[in-house]
């Protein structure tokens, strides 16, 4: 009797773990009514609080997107800022439920740490910043040998840093800093020449410094940075619903769907437009992925389409004023290309 008790609440304790273990993230984020999203402690055009404490930029743009996704509602997302160092494990550990935080997808990223990578969002790279008034003259990263430079640990940068130096026999003084306040605050107090990241951070924190007009960012891209958020491995229902999000704000702007003209644009005569809208009759494809079928309605609602946001965020809308390049959609250039939603 003594080994049938015992193999009977073995039993049920499997049951138990089997059952926890099944729990999806798109179950836990609805159990608790928001998404966790993890984003930078800080930086301009990407994720910041403004002045109010309320996040800004693409990075928290997405989490809303992706929560308007899931619930019908843009604000039922928190945010938790992440140094470099601490961003893998709190997604790994499922502090938090999606990493939208200027980070790059390599290799290593894709697989050693468990993650999925959904999507570049914002397709970047690496370049350097420095005070005119202490280099006079130098308007090239080659011209940096002996240069203190200042980096943040823990990230590309600073292996693309050391890539660089050595690729062209320079040699340099690298000044690291865990925190990304912490390499601001050094640069901006003059402990070290260059400041390097990638070249969309160096426009933001230009503007957070004492005097931004004295500073230069010097024209060398050296490293690919396509930066997009990520999810853990194993949950291929969660991942197709953060990466399809991304689809979607691309496919909006590409079918000219903004905010200000959504609800109009549902009664498109369009077929690609109606379906995208979920008004295509007997239409299962929001119910597919999990969520509602006026889905994509729901995000451009909240965010607006892949346009918007850029603009709104880091473009001619914002004060960094960057210019769209290579994000601009495949249709005028640049990379950002969607499969479509049929």
């Amino acid at each position: 009797m003594k080994h049938i008790a015992i193999g009977i609440l073995g039993a049920a304790t499997l049951g138990f773990m089997g059952s926890a273990a099944s729990a999806t993230t798109l179950d836990t984020v609805k159990a608790k009514g928001f998404i966790q999203c993890g984003v930078s402690t800080g930086l301009a055009g990407f994720s910041a609080p403004d002045d109010k404490g309320d996040w800004q930029g693409i990075d928290a743009d997405f989490c809303r997107a992706v929560a308007a996704a899931v619930f019908g509602d843009g604000t039922k997302v928190k945010f938790t800022p992440l140094s470099a160092k601490e961003r893998f494990t709190a997604l790994q550990s499922g502090e938090v439920d999606i990493l939208s935080r200027n980070t790059t997808w390599t290799i290593n990223r894709d697989t050693a740490l468990g993650l999925n990578f959904i999507g570049t969002t914002y397709y970047d790279g690496q370049g350097f910043m420095i005070n005119a008034k202490k280099l006079p003259g130098v308007n090239s990263a080659l011209q940096l040998s002996g240069a203190a430079v200042c980096v943040q640990s823990g990230t590309t940068t600073e292996l693309n840093l050391a890539d660089y130096f050595k690729a062209n026999k320079m040699e340099y003084n690298p000044v690291v800093f865990e925190k990304l306040e912490e390499v601001n605050a050094a640069y901006d107090a003059g402990r070290c020449d260059v400041y390097t990241t990638d070249q969309s951070g160096l426009y933001g924190i230009r503007l957070t410094l004492g005097s931004p007009a004295d500073h230069v960012v010097l024209p060398e891209i050296i490293s690919k940075e396509p930066l997009g958020p990520a999810v853990r491995q194993g949950d291929d229902q969660w991942y197709h619903i953060v990466k399809w999000t991304y689809f979607a704000l691309l496919d909006a702007e590409e079918l000219g769907i903004t905010k200000a003209n959504v609800d109009e644009m549902k009664n498109s005569a369009s077929p690609e437009i109606k379906r995208v809208l979920g008004q295509e009759a007997d239409t299962k494809i929001g119910t597919d992925l999990g969520v509602s079928n006026d889905w994509v309605v729901n995000i451009v609602k909240a965010v607006g389409n892949y346009g918007e946001m850029f603009d709104r965020n880091v473009g001619s809308g914002s004060p960094l004023k960057i210019a769209r390049g290579i994000n601009a959609l495949w249709t005028k250039g640049g990379l950002q290309y969607a499969p479509p939603i049929r």
